[in-house]
């Protein structure tokens, strides 16, 4: 069974909004909804598990049955941390499936998801056990100590940008999660960070210059104007 995790628990500081930023409301339509809808649509993915803040549990619920979003299962509350999240959402799905089942971690706030790109992640993890969306960097990178000034950039050739998904075994990401418990690995920034801490090699799968993650004002600016470009030019 392919079965997508949500992560829908951000409270939406950087918007300074009275509501989180993934039920925002675009064109009459939740963002969380955008990213739902992306994952109904497609083919192979099973089931979907949304990791909320507890307090909106119930509207997610109400959403899913207003949009006909049939494949959402369970909604469970999230933890302080994204990674706590995570493993929340993780130990539920232990109770209620397969170690072998397939886990697709993704932002709730990525809801320009392209099908392709799921399908890619599902055929990565198939081939190499785990997948991680990326993005080729195009601009040039400097490091910096105070933000203010630099002498060193990196070679953008040898960079990738990661998106979500992140596609592992239920097994796998488990373990990697009573891993970092053990090691007092608290605090990553996402499913790859943990397991290149744990030692593990992080395999790559399409991502998308679209797939953007909504995080500030400008970002739902964007977002608009790509639902619009999809209805011009006849996009699916």
């Amino acid at each position: 069974m392919n079965i997508v995790l949500l992560t829908a628990g951000g409270t939406g500081s950087r918007m300074h909004q009275d509501i989180p930023k993934q039920f925002l409301h675009v064109r009459n339509k939740p963002i969380l909804i955008y990213t739902l809808e992306a994952f109904e649509r497609h083919p192979s993915i099973d089931a979907i598990i949304v990791v909320g803040l507890e307090r909106w549990i119930d509207i997610i619920w109400a959403y899913a049955k207003q949009f006909n979003i049939t494949k959402l299962k369970w909604v469970v509350p999230g933890g302080s941390t994204g990674q706590e999240s995570i493993h929340y959402g993780l130990l539920e799905l232990k109770k209620r499936c397969k170690l072998s089942d397939i886990v697709m971690v993704h932002d709730g706030n990525r809801p320009m998801i392209g099908q392709d790109v799921i399908s890619d992640s599902l055929a990565k993890q198939k081939e190499y056990g785990s997948s991680v969306a990326v993005i080729p960097c195009v601009e040039v990178v400097f490091e910096s100590e105070d933000r203010i000034s630099s002498t060193v950039n990196i070679p953008r050739d040898k960079l990738l940008r990661t998106q979500t998904p992140h596609t592992y075994s239920l097994e796998k990401l488990l373990w990697a999660h009573e891993e970092s418990c053990r090691l007092g690995i608290a605090n990553t920034v996402a499913s790859c960070d943990l397991m290149c801490r744990l030692g593990e090699t992080v395999y790559f799968s399409k991502g998308s210059e679209r797939n953007l993650k909504i995080t500030t004002v400008e970002d739902i600016e964007i977002f608009t104007s790509l639902l619009d470009s999809k209805k011009e030019v006849g996009l699916k």
